[in-house]
C-alpha cells in the first residue's frame, strides 16, 4: 500500500512539472525551428542510385585494414537483387554473407536525392539528417579519408575530384578547393532550402580512417611526421630492427578507425559515462576548420548546412564539446547540434542525457531513451509497460531535461544503427539484443504480420503528437522490415522498381519461402496524414502536455496552448472503451476528418484518435 501512495505521488509531482510552460533557459538554447521539424534520416548509399556513371569501384572502397581485400572481381550489386543472395564475387571468397555484405556497394548518391525531392516534399517531411557525406572508402563512412570534402562517388566526376584533391594541401585551408561532388551538395542544400527543409549533416570527430591524409603522413614518417601528436599512438616503429613496433589505438578495437588523441583526462574513462579532456590541438583546429567550411561556404552562412549529428559522442571529452558549441553557434547562433549517445551497460541501461543537453553542449540527442519504453506499451515488447509505466517513464526523461530542450529532441524510432521499425516491433525480445538473423536464426527478418502493422500505426501516432520532433528513418515510410546492422540498410524500396522477392526465412534451415517486397502505398499514405497534421497544428510542437488517463491499456494526453487543444487517445487492447474528456465536447478526429458532437468518446480496441477541440 504505502509503495502505491508513494507512486501516486510521484506521478502527481512529475505532471505538475511536466505542465510548466516552454520557456527559455537562462542563456541560449536549441534553436527555435527544431522543435517545429520532421526530421528525415537518408543513408545516401542506399538511398538511390541517380547517376550510374560515378558508381565506385574496387579503387575508391578499398582499405589496407579491411577484414579481407575486395575480389578482383568484385561488382556493384544490382539495386533490386534479393538482399539475401550472396553476389558470385562474394560467394566465391568462402566468407560468410554477413561479412561479405560490408564490400557490397549499390550506387546510391547526390543524384539519386535530386530526383526524389518532390517525394521529400510529397512526403511532407521539413528536415534532411544525412549519413556522413564525407570523403571515404566505407559504406558507411565514418572512416573518413577527408572530412572536407564530400564523397567523390557521390558526384558527378571521382576521377577528376580526386586530382583536385591531391593538389591540395589538406592541411592548410586557404588551398582547399571545391571539388564537383563539393558544389552538388551545396546545390543540394540550396533546392532544400527553398523547399523550407533544413538539412544537417552527420560526423564523427572521434576518429579517421586509415587513408585519412594525416594518418597517412603518420605511418610514412613515424615519429618524423607533423601529426604525430594527433592519434593514440602507443608505439612507433624502430627502423633499427626488421619488425614493425608500430601499434595505435583502434576506436572500439576497429584498427580502420584510428582514435584522434584526447588530452587533458585527468580520470578514468568509463564507456557510458561523460569525461572531462579535450583533443589534440592540431586535430581540433582541423575539425573547427571544416565545421566553418560546411557552415558558410566561402563565409556565406546563407548558403550552408543547418547543423551537425555528432557521431560517438560520448567517447569525446566535454571540454571538446564546450569549445565546439561555442565555435559552431559563433558562426550560426541558429545551427542545431544533436549527440549520439547511447548504452551506459549494454543493452539493459542507456546513458543519462542531461550532461549532453544545455547550453554548454548540444541542443539534442537522438532520444532512444523516449523510444524504448514506447515500444514496450505499443509493440508489447520487452521491457513490458502499460500505459501507467509507459507515461512514468516519458515524465522521468523529459523532467531531468531543462524544458526547451525537451522540444528539441530528435524523437528517433530506427536509424542506420537498429532495426528497422517494423521489425523492432516484429520481435518483443529486448531492444537490439540479438536483434538480427544472423545472430538469433529465430529473428523474423521478414514481413511481419497483420497485427505488427497496427501496432506500428498506434507508435506512429503517439511519435507525431508526442513533445520532441519525429524522426524518419528513410524506407521505412513505405515499409521496409529488417534487423540489426547491416540488415536495416538494404537499398530504398522505390514504387517504380520490382523489388526481387525475398526468403521470408532467409537464414534459417529448410526449404526457402519467398516472400514479396516493395512499396506499401497505404503505409505511405497514412505517414503523410501525419506529417501533415504535425505540420499544421503547431501545439503539437510547442503545446505542453499532460496526461489525462494512464492505465492498463488506454493511454490518453493533450496538448495544449493558448491556440488550442488536441487531445490523443489510445487503446493498446482489444476491449473497446468509451472515454469521457474534459473539454468542450465538440470535437475533429484529425486521422479520419469525422466529428463528434459528444464528450463520450467511443474508443475501440487496437485504435488510435487524435481528436482538436472544436
Amino acid at each position: 500500500m504505502k509503495r502505491n501512495i508513494f507512486i501516486a505521488l510521484l506521478w502527481a509531482s512529475l505532471l505538475a512539472v511536466s505542465c510548466t510552460g516552454t520557456s527559455k533557459p537562462k542563456t541560449g538554447g536549441p534553436p527555435e525551428w527544431s522543435k517545429n521539424v520532421i526530421w528525415y534520416q537518408i543513408f545516401v548509399e542506399r538511398f538511390n542510385n541517380g547517376d550510374t556513371t560515378n558508381d565506385p569501384d574496387r579503387q575508391t572502397i578499398s582499405t589496407p585494414t579491411a577484414s579481407f581485400p575486395v575480389p578482383n572481381d568484385w561488382k556493384i550489386t544490382p539495386w533490386t537483387s534479393d538482399w539475401y543472395t550472396q553476389e558470385d564475387w562474394a560467394a566465391s571468397t568462402g566468407r560468410g554473407l554477413r561479412e561479405t555484405m560490408q564490400h557490397r556497394r549499390y550506387g546510391g548518391d547526390l543524384q539519386g536525392i535530386f530526383n526524389k525531392l518532390d517525394y521529400l516534399v510529397e512526403l511532407g517531411i521539413t528536415a534532411i539528417y544525412l549519413n556522413p557525406v564525407n570523403d571515404a572508402p566505407s559504406l558507411h563512412k565514418y572512416d573518413a579519408r577527408n572530412y572536407h570534402h564530400i564523397d567523390v562517388n557521390f558526384g558527378p566526376d571521382p576521377e577528376g575530384d580526386m586530382q583536385i584533391i591531391a593538389s591540395e594541401n589538406p592541411a592548410d585551408p586557404a588551398t582547399w578547393k571545391w571539388t564537383s561532388a563539393d558544389l552538388m551538395f551545396l546545390k543540394l542544400v540550396e533546392e532544400l532550402h527553398s523547399r523550407n527543409i533544413k538539412v544537417i549533416v552527420d560526423y564523427s570527430w572521434n576518429h579517421t580512417g586509415v587513408l585519412f591524409w594525416a594518418w597517412q603522413d603518420l605511418i610514412k614518417n613515424q615519429e618524423k611526421s607533423p601529426y604525430k601528436d594527433w592519434y593514440e599512438v602507443l608505439s612507433f616503429d624502430n627502423p633499427a630492427t626488421p619488425a614493425n613496433e608500430f601499434t595505435y589505438k583502434g576506436w572500439l578495437n576497429i584498427m580502420s578507425l584510428p582514435e584522434l588523441k584526447k588530452t587533458g583526462v585527468t580520470v578514468e574513462r568509463v564507456s557510458g559515462h561523460p569525461y572531462e579532456g579535450n583533443i589534440n590541438d592540431g586535430a581540433k583546429q582541423h575539425i573547427f576548420d571544416v565545421t566553418k567550411r560546411w557552415l558558410a561556404p566561402d563565409g556565406d552562412v546563407s548558403k550552408g548546412i543547418d547543423g551537425y549529428r555528432l557521431d560517438v559522442a560520448d567517447q569525446i571529452p566535454m571540454g571538446f564539446w564546450r569549445d565546439y558549441r561555442k565555435l559552431v553557434k559563433s558562426v550560426n547562433p541558429e545551427a542545431y547540434l544533436v549527440g549520439e549517445i547511447w548504452w551506459e551497460k549494454w543493452p539493459d541501461d542507456f546513458m543519462n542525457p542531461v550532461p549532453y543537453t544545455n547550453n554548454e553542449v548540444f541542443d539534442a540527442v537522438m532520444f532512444y531513451q523516449a523510444y524504448r519504453p514506447a515500444r514496450g506499451f505499443f509493440a508489447k515488447a520487452e521491457p513490458k509497460a502499460d500505459a501507467r509505466q509507459f507515461a512514468d517513464e516519458l515524465l522521468k526523461e523529459w523532467n531531468r531535461l531543462e524544458e526547451p530542450f525537451r522540444y528539441s529532441m530528435m524523437n528517433v524510432s530506427a536509424t542506420h544503427d537498429s532495426p528497422r521499425l517494423l521489425s523492432c516491433f516484429a520481435n518483443k525480445g529486448k531492444y537490439k539484443y540479438h536483434a538480427s538473423p544472423h545472430e538469433d536464426t529465430a529473428y523474423i527478418s521478414g514481413k511481419p504480420d497483420a497485427l505488427v502493422y497496427e501496432q506500428v500505426k498506434l507508435y506512429l501516432a503517439h511519435q507525431f503528437t508526442s513533445i520532441g520532433s519525429p524522426h524518419i528513418w528513410n524506407g521505412d515510410e513505405f515499409g521496409m522490415w529488417g534487423g540489426d546492422d547491416p540488415d536495416e540498410r538494404k537499398p530504398l524500396w522505390w514504387e517504380e522498381l520490382k523489388i526481387e522477392p525475398e526468403n521470408r526465412n532467409n537464414l534459417k534451415p529448410g526449404p526457402k519461402i519467398p516472400e514479396e517486397t516493395g512499396f506499401n502505398r497505404p503505409l505511405f499514405e497514412y505517414y503523410k496524414k501525419l506529417t501533415g497534421i504535425r505540420r499544421n497544428n503547431p501545439v503539437l510542437a510547442n503545446g505542453k502536455i499532460e496526461f489525462i488517463r494512464a492505465e492498463k491499456e488506454i493511454l490518453i494526453y493533450k496538448r495544449y496552448n493558448n491556440d488550442g487543444t488536441i487531445y490523443v487517445m489510445f487503446n493498446t487492447g482489444n476491449t473497446p472503451e468509451e472515454v469521457t474528456l474534459p473539454g468542450s465536447g465538440k470535437y475533429i478526429d484529425l486521422l479520419t476528418k469525422e466529428e463528434s458532437g459528444s464528450g463520450k468518446i467511443a474508443l475501440p480496441g487496437m485504435h488510435a484518435k487524435i481528436l482538436k477541440e472544436l
